[in-house]
Order: structure tokens, then sequence, then C-alpha cells
């Protein structure tokens, strides 16, 4: 605040720098001096209004109100710019009335304090004071403009409704006036920081503020700051903005997601359980039924034997299916990717495919390329085997052929028939779930599932997927991946691996199971093709077996999950030790959850998933007894 020592020096500076209406008031008051232009402007003769109240020179419905004004402003006199969004008039000699914008400055003068009032009428046409007025108020965020010693100068229409005052009790106010008690000074500490380096803030920089209404309640708030620079000094520029229902909106997400979160792992959890459990009687089932073929004699029996195993086999797609669709869904399938030999691949799967097409009367032929490509081959193997199965399921007579050929840099993997075909407007249709080809002559087997697995699969891995049909001609699905640049193929070591596979099947086999009648089935299929069993039903079992075993076993089988806790790697790694020889091993689960890659990591060792086919398995196992090492996939 200024100290001017004498009236007289007031009186020069106002009227030779002032081009506006000034008057100067004392603590009463009561006008000590008024300048040409403020005697013109309210119709007073030279030196008349001298010692007249300033309330004479307010409209009589105001001067009530504004006694009261200028005592608050008394009690803590402060600067007020021009255009500060009080509805202001004022009043002639003759009792006219205009609308008038009013800056006040405080002046500590040897006789007391005094106020200086610079008067600017306010007109209809052309005045930008009531345009920015208008302009602030119009503005859909609060706004409140603070001078250099933190005291309310300006405020708009949406920060009296935000904060619940009328104007005139924010104006010279300090802002903290808008904040919870226990930040005042933390925020005065905040604005002299301000002060010191003035710089443009941005809404929404991801600090946490709150603002209080006038009944003291509290609410989130986001806030810009703008300094401004005028001839009546530094301000700076608030826009506030509410933001108590986006908080809300925000705090709804983060519980619904940590919600779905907690459901996602508890449905990861449900899925690994309920793998492992709904595989094991059928993983028994199936078993039992590839040792009931290879004992039964009588014609009309394996004749049972097949049927059944029919049902097996549509019953565990059907599982599977399910199972699939339910783990993708939920993220809980993680690729795990690999340079291979698609060879490998095919070939296997050919080997798989060719019993079923001859069960069918179709005829089945492959083509492998020397590719090397770099995907999930488990994953993948899903992809071929969903397409192979529809085409043998929706071709009645004539062909199936599985081939790959590398063209562009691309592997592409086809699956084509000479089956009944699909309508145009129903190749993006067959991808969805429970959807069922329409074609007359469609096979009524299956759930409409083995495709929208294939759809989820494919974009899990990046891969391409095509289809091209005629009605009544057949279909091509293919499979599209890149190459592998600069890798070799492994066709040489395939060709050495096959060696022997053929042999009679005989030498012991460990197997470690917990569950008595899946243990039993694997007994029975194991011994019924030629092999020597010892079981046990856990890791420490199977270590206090190896007691009673005089020669080194040819190939050990193990559940992951077994008694007491242990795992089937415990069980593997320990037998091992014990004769000091990566013995061949097979570790089968019917677990999802990612603590089953732990058996990856054993050398010379694959992961089997239940319910397992048995031909397949009986081929791996003599793969494996013949030449010491198991199957590459």
């Amino acid at each position: 605040m200024n100290r001017i020592p004498l009236p007289a020096d007031i009186v020069s500076q106002i009227m030779h720098t002032s081009a506006d209406a000034t008057i100067v008031t004392d603590r009463d008051g009561v006008i000590r001096l008024a300048n040409e232009h403020a005697e013109k402007l309210f119709g007073f003769a030279p030196g008349e209004l001298t010692g007249q109240p300033i309330e004479s020179l307010v409209p009589r419905r105001h001067r009530e109100r504004h006694r009261t004004l200028r005592d608050r402003y008394h009690s803590a006199p402060r600067g007020r710019p021009m255009v500060s969004g009080l509805e202001l008039y004022g009043c002639r000699k003759d009792g006219t009335t205009f609308r008038c914008e009013v800056a006040l400055n405080p002046i500590e003068t040897d006789d007391g304090l005094v106020v200086t009032s610079t008067v600017r009428q306010v007109h209809k046409a052309d005045d930008s004071e009531a345009y920015f007025r208008h302009l602030l108020d119009s503005a859909p965020d609060a706004m409140v403009i603070i001078d250099e010693q933190g005291k309310i100068a300006i405020v708009n229409a949406q920060a009296e409704k935000m904060f619940g005052y009328r104007r005139d009790e924010m104006l010279g106010r300090a802002v903290e006036m808008l904040l919870p008690d226990r930040l005042h000074m933390q925020h005065i500490q905040h604005r002299r920081s301000f002060q010191d380096d003035p710089r443009l803030r941005p809404m929404g920089d991801g600090s946490e503020l709150l603002a209080r209404r006038s009944d003291g309640s509290e609410f989130p708030v986001e806030i810009s700051l703008s300094p401004v620079q005028s001839q009546a000094g530094r301000f700076v520029s608030s826009v506030i903005r509410d933001v108590t229902e986006r908080k809300r909106m925000e705090d709804e997400i983060n519980a619904a997601r940590k919600e779905a979160e907690r459901a996602n792992k508890a449905n990861s959890a449900f899925l690994a359980a309920a793998s492992h459990d709904l595989r094991q009687p059928v993983q028994a089932l199936s078993l039992l039924n590839g040792a009931l073929r290879r004992t039964v004699k009588d014609e009309k029996a394996l004749q049972m034997v097949d049927s059944q195993q029919h049902s097996l086999t549509a019953m565990t797609n059907l599982l599977n299916s399910l199972l699939d669709i339910s783990r993708l869904d939920a993220g809980a399938v993680t690729p795990e990717l690999e340079d291979f030999p698609i060879k490998r691949l095919i070939d296997r799967l050919s080997d798989e495919f060719a019993r079923q097409a001859q069960h069918t009367g179709l005829e089945f032929t492959s083509a492998a390329c020397a590719t090397v490509v770099n995907s999930d081959p488990n994953l993948l193997a899903e992809i071929i085997q969903n397409f192979v199965s529809n085409a043998i399921r929706y071709t009645d007579k004539g062909s199936v052929r599985l081939e790959c050929e590398e063209t562009g840099g691309q592997c592409v993997i086809k699956v084509t028939d000479t089956g009944i075909g699909i309508d145009e407007d129903q190749i993006d249709e067959i991808f969805r779930e429970f959807h069922q080809c329409k074609t007359p002559g469609a096979s009524k087997e299956g759930f409409g599932l083995g495709l929208a697995i294939v759809k989820r699969l494919s974009d899990l891995l990046g891969l391409t997927i095509g289809v091209t049909s005629q009605i009544g001609k057949g279909s091509c699905f293919s499979v599209s991946m890149p190459a592998v640049r600069g890798a070799g193929t492994a066709e040489a070591a395939d060709e050495a691996g096959d060696a022997g596979i053929h042999e009679a099947a005989s030498g012991l086999v460990i197997l470690i199971e917990d569950d008595i009648n899946v243990a039993n089935a694997w007994g029975l299929l194991l011994e019924a093709e030629g092999y020597r069993v010892a079981t046990a039903a856990s890791a420490s079992e199977a270590r206090a077996l190896l007691n009673h075993i005089s020669e080194t076993p040819a190939l050990l089988i193990s559940d992951f999950h077994l008694l007491d806790g242990s795992t089937g790697v415990e069980a593997v790694s320990a037998i091992r030790e014990n004769y000091g020889e990566t013995i061949p091993a097979f570790i089968v689960s019917g677990d999802t959850s990612k603590v089953v890659k732990d058996a990856r990591l054993l050398d010379n060792c694959t992961l089997m998933c239940k319910p397992i086919d048995t031909n397949r398995l009986l081929s791996a196992a003599r793969h494996a007894v013949a030449s010491g090492v198991v199957p590459q996939d």
C-alpha cells in the first residue's frame, strides 16, 4: 500500500495523470477530492463534490448496501481493478443513474487511510469492459483472478454458482477462503512459489486438488493457472473445474476393474482345477478303452469298443473346446514361441488324421515343406486340428488334403476338402461361437466351437486366417505366418529320430500317478502293449520304489500334480538323479495354469495334455524307448 505524505501531492497526481473520473474518500466515506472528469460525470459544479458523502453518488436503493460494503472494504483494504464483474451504478446530481465500473486503490497518508476510486461509465454500445464481463460470465468454467497479495479481484458467475458465495462476498478476500482450512498454509507457499516463477500451468497436470464451498463441503477440482500482467499490476487467472462426477466415474471404473481382475483370477483358478478334475475321468476311460482294443479279440466286442471310443472322442472334443474357449476369454493362455520346422507338425498331425479319415472312407493326403517358423507349436497344432476335423466332418466322399508351402516369405498351411462347401454370406459367421453351417447335408455333430477357437488363437498368435469355398465342391482353410529367415531344417534329425519306432514294445516304465483309477488304466494299457510297469503315487514314493528295482527304467510317465503336493518334475528329477541318466519322460497334465511350464524346462521330456490319444501316446512311447529321446512335439 502506498503512503503519500500530503493531500496536495495526491491532488497533483490525480489532476495530471488520470483520464478518468477520480474521487478520493476518507475512512468515513467523505469525498476529500474529485477531479474535473468526476464533476462532469456526476453533474456537479467545480468543487461542489468536496465534503459530500460518497453514497450521494450511489442510487438510493443501493446506498445502505454500499455502506456495508465500504465498511467491509476498510477492514481489509486492497486494490481492485476495473471490470470486477460487480453490478455497479452511479447517480448524478439530477437523479439519473448509469452503469459503471469502479477501480479501487487504498492509499495510506499522514491523515489516515484514503481510497482513490476511478469511475468509468459503461456504455451499452461498444464497451470493452461489459463485453469482457460477458465473456467471463458466459465461460463454462469457474474463473477466479487474484492479485499479487492473493486477494480475489475478479470472479465470474460460474464461480459464484460453484462455491456458493455471492460475488461481493469473495472480492477482496484471500483466495484461501475457497480451500479447506487444513490446506491454507500449504497453498500460501504454493502461491508464493508460483509468483516467483509465474508460468502457464494447464489443467489436468495430475495434481489431486480440493476446494471448499460456502457450506463447508469439499469437492475435487482441476485448476489451470495463467499469469496476467496489466497496468494495475500482476494477476493470476485461475480456471476451475469441478471433477466430482468424473472422479466418481473413475472410482467406479477402478472398482469394476479390480472386481474384474479378482473374478479373472478366480476364473483362472477354477479353469485350472476344472481342467484337471474334468479331464481325469475322461483320461481313465480313454486309457481303458485303448487297453480293451489291444486285448479283446471278439469282433462284436471290438465294434463296441470302437463305438465307445467314438463317444469318448466326441466328449473329449467338447470338453476341450469348452475349456479352451473359457481359457482364451479369461486371458489364461500365454503363447510359448519357438523356432521349429513346420514339417514336424504336419507329419505328426498327418499320422493322427489319416486313421480318422480312413475310418470315414475318405482319402487323406499331406505334403510338408521344409520351412522353419516361429510360433507356439501346440496352439498352432490346435488351429490345424480344427481345420482338419471340420474338413473330415463336412466331407461325405472324396478327399482331405493337408499341405504347406512357402511363398513371399510366408509359410501358408492349407486344409482342402471336397465337402459340401459354405455359402458366401456364411463365411464371416462361421467363426462365431455355436454357429453351425446351414448348408444342406451339413453334419449335426459338434457344437460350433472349433472355428471360434481358431479365431481367438489366430488373434493371439498374430496369424492370418483365410477361407475360400464353393457350394458342392469343397472348401479351403488356410493359416499364414512369416517364415524364419536363415533357419536350417531338421529333416535329417527327424529321420534319424524315427529309427526303431516300429520295434516291439518292451522295457520297464515307471508310472507316477496319484489317482488309483487312472493309474490302473495306465497299467492295463502299457502292459497290453508289452511294457512292464512299476507305479508310485508321489515323488517320495517314486524314490522309495527305486530300492526295489534292479534295472534302469526305459521311460518315465508322471502326472504333474501328485500326492502330498509334489510334482512330476520333482519325481522325474529324483529318478534321473538316482540313475545318473536323462531318462526319457512324459509329464501328463490337465492343468492349464502357468505353473505347468516347469515341465517344459526338463531336458528330454515332453508335456502331454489330458485326455491323451492312446495311439499317439503309444507311438511316442515306442519312439522314446527305442531311441532314448522323446519326440520333439
